[in-house]
């Protein structure tokens, strides 16, 4: 009977602790001020969703406080690390959507982003915009270059039985699209088959979802053939190691550290002169790179400081071209590759962009466009609608 009793007061101790945990971090997460921006992860996390009736009747609301509770939770990041610690000791390959590869490369896996609404939405929406303004450029002046991502390129790296969604199908069918759209195939270009021939060298960051600027630099020279422009070798720059310490966002989202990369520039010796204007402020500099973030967690930064809504660009080339490049934020090295070929680059990133597109390109006078996203930024997007504003 004693052992009994016993028992049964350990089994009530263990239940009241745990009840103590569970309802004291809950009460934790609701007292403690919410966090706007974490700068572990470089995002601006979700906020307490206003309550409506319909909101609550369409389930949104849930939806939205489920991501508010998620984002929020206090010691946040100390449980994050402390899971994917735990997956790594019991030999997973993978957390929280991320493949633990082959030479210390952290890949995103992307499950279910091609295959969703969303993805084939805005493969219409591209092919909407291309069909509006392709009439409006010579042939072969407007271009749609998506990029693949780490999970396409390098999957001799990835785990024994990884089984990644094939980018390769989502992008032939936006490759179809934009070509019927167009009526021509010379509007899209094919950084993937590029890429591929590159595979073996460091083209893409270990522990962030972008591409390094040396296949940003590969891309650009097959382009630039393509393009009938002047193809620059590697030695036509300078290319200079600005960092060494760069712990990227797939990385922060695991909660760990593992290993370090590095950004590379890759610079005109001869220094051309340009100047730069970021959203009509009337501010001008004159350098496409922010070296101050270099001293952030955010070092990837140092490409125009981050992201902007209209970035202007003028320069001394020449050329009597002028260039939309409507972009994500793998077209930040890409850019810098475009200063010797047109006079001017209108940058846009038309998630942050809330003017009518179609003014700008009426009164841009542009005699080119490209349209540069990565391809799963491409897939997730939910501001393309704007292509059609």
């Amino acid at each position: 009977m004693k052992n009994k009793m016993m028992n049964k007061t350990q089994s009530w101790n263990i239940i009241t602790l745990f009840g103590i945990l569970i309802f004291g971090f809950a009460i934790a997460t609701l007292i403690a001020p919410d966090t706007e921006y974490s700068e572990t992860e470089n995002r601006t996390l979700a906020q307490m969703p206003e309550i409506s009736l319909d909101a609550l009747l369409d389930g949104s609301f849930e939806a939205d406080y489920e991501d508010y509770l998620t984002d929020q939770f206090v010691l946040r990041d100390n449980w994050i690390a402390l899971k994917t610690g735990t997956e790594r000791v019991m030999g997973r390959t993978q957390s929280n959507d991320i493949y633990f590869a082959d030479d210390d490369y952290l890949i995103e896996a992307h499950t279910g982003t091609f295959t969703s609404e969303q993805a084939a939405t805005n493969i219409q929406l591209l092919a909407q915009f291309v069909e509006k303004y392709s009439g409006q450029f010579a042939d072969g002046h407007m271009t749609v270059m998506i990029v693949p991502n780490a999970v396409d390129i390098l999957r001799e790296l990835l785990p024994a039985f990884a089984a990644p969604y094939d980018e390769g199908e989502y992008l032939e069918n936006v490759q179809e699209a934009v070509s019927e759209a167009a009526d021509t195939e010379t509007v899209w270009f094919d950084a993937r088959q590029v890429l591929q021939e590159h595979s073996d060298e460091e083209i893409y960051y270990r522990t962030d979802h972008h591409w390094k600027t040396l296949g940003a630099f590969y891309v650009y020279q097959a382009w630039a053939e393509a393009q009938g422009y002047a193809v620059p070798s590697a030695d036509a720059y300078q290319v200079t190691v600005v960092t060494e310490e760069f712990e990227g966002t797939i990385q922060s989202k695991l909660g760990i550290h593992t290993v370090t990369d590095s950004i590379e520039l890759y610079l005109d010796p001869e220094d051309p002169y340009y100047t730069v204007e970021k959203d009509g402020s009337g501010e001008i500099s004159y350098s496409i790179y922010d070296y101050s973030a270099l001293d952030t967690k955010s070092k990837y930064d140092i490409f125009f400081g981050g992201n902007n809504a209209l970035t202007q660009i003028t320069t001394r080339a020449g050329t009597g071209r002028k260039i939309l490049v409507i972009k994500d934020s793998y077209a930040h090295c890409f850019v810098p590759f475009l200063l010797s070929e047109f006079d001017e680059i209108d940058v846009l990133d038309i998630r942050y962009y809330n003017q009518e597109l179609s003014a700008l390109i009426s009164d841009g006078g542009y005699t080119d466009v490209l349209f540069l996203y990565n391809a799963s930024g491409f897939a997730e997007d939910t501001s393309l609608a704007k292509l059609l504003y």
